[in-house]
C-alpha cells in the first residue's frame, strides 16, 4: 500500500502571528513549524504501514521551497520519500487551487491511502479532505479519533457533536485525523540523520497541468485587510452597594439575563 501524509508548514502556534497588511498574507518570517496536526497524520500513515507489510509513507506538501526543514521532520518519524510542489503561482493560493495541485500530485502517484489533518493551525478551514474526495472522486472520512485499514477497507472513528460515529470505506480514500488524534512519535537519531540527507523531490504546477489562470474553476481572492481597532477600555465597576445593581443593569442590556 502507498501511503501520502499531507504536512503543512505553517507559524509556531506559540509565536505571535501577524498579517501583512500589503499582501493580505499571514507573515512567515518568524517562527515556523510542521503543523501539529499534520504530524498525527503522519504518525496515523506509519501506524497503518507498520501493520500492512510492503507499504510506504510518503510526505506531500504545498510550499516554497524553504519548508522543506519541516518536511523533513516527517521523514525522520519514519516516511521514506517526500514530494513538495512549489510554485511562484501557489503564494497566496487559495483551498481550491491547493486541493487542486495536491490531487493532481496524488493521481500522478497512484496512492491508495491519503492521510491528512482535519484543519490547519493557521488557515483552519477544515475542507481539504472533503475537496481532495471530490476531485479524486474517493471517499473522504474526517475528523477522526482512531483509523485502521483491514486490507481494502478503511475503518475509522468520528468525533461528532454528541455523537460518536463508526466509519467505513474501500480503498483508495482520504481520510483526516483530529487532534485527538495520538501524540506523534518523536524522531529517533538515525532518523533525523536519515532525513538530513534525503533529497526531496520538487514540483511545479507545470509539472502537474494545473492552470492557476483557470478562472473556469472556482477562486477567492483577497480584496482588503485591515488590522482590528484596538479594544476600547471597559467600564470599571467598584465593589460598592451598587455594584450588584449596575452589574445587573449590564447584563440586562445585553440580554443575558
Amino acid at each position: 500500500m502507498r501511503i501520502a501524509v499531507l504536512l503543512k508548514e505553517v507559524p509556531d502556534t506559540y509565536s505571535d502571528r501577524e498579517m501583512n497588511l500589503e499582501t493580505g498574507l499571514t507573515d512567515r518570517t518568524d517562527d515556523v513549524v510542521a503543523d501539529e496536526v499534520g504530524e498525527r497524520a503522519v504518525e496515523a500513515a506509519l501506524r497503518i504501514a507498520e501493520k500492512a507489510e510492503g507499504s510506504v509513507v510518503e510526505i506531500v506538501s504545498v510550499g516554497p521551497e524553504s519548508v522543506a526543514g519541516s518536511i523533513r521532520k516527517g521523514i525522520a518519524m519514519g516516511a521514506s520519500d517526500a514530494y513538495v510542489i512549489t510554485d511562484d503561482a501557489l503564494v497566496g493560493a487559495d483551498v481550491t487551487l491547493t486541493a487542486e495541485a495536491l490531487a493532481a500530485a496524488i493521481r500522478a502517484n497512484g496512492y491508495d491511502l491519503v492521510v491528512t489533518g482535519t484543519a490547519s493551525s493557521d488557515g483552519g478551514g477544515g475542507v481539504m479532505a472533503s475537496l481532495l474526495g471530490e476531485l479524486l472522486d474517493y471517499p473522504a472520512l474526517t475528523n477522526l479519533t482512531d483509523l485502521e485499514v483491514d486490507g481494502d477497507t478503511v475503518r475509522a472513528t468520528q468525533a461528532g457533536d454528541g455523537a460518536i460515529l463508526e466509519l467505513e470505506a474501500h480503498l483508495p480514500a482520504v481520510v483526516a485525523v483530529s487532534d485527538e488524534f495520538p501524540d506523534a512519535r518523536f524522531p529517533n537519531f538515525k532518523g533525523l540523520m536519515a532525513a538530513k540527507k534525503k533529497e526531496l523531490h520538487t514540483l511545479t504546477l507545470a509539472d502537474l497541468g494545473v492552470d492557476a489562470e483557470d478562472w473556469s474553476r472556482a477562486r477567492s481572492i483577497m480584496v482588503g485587510i485591515s488590522r482590528r481597532p484596538a479594544r476600547e477600555r471597559g467600564e470599571i465597576i467598584d465593589g460598592n452597594s451598587q455594584a450588584a445593581g449596575k452589574l445587573a443593569d449590564f447584563l440586562q442590556s445585553k440580554d443575558l439575563i
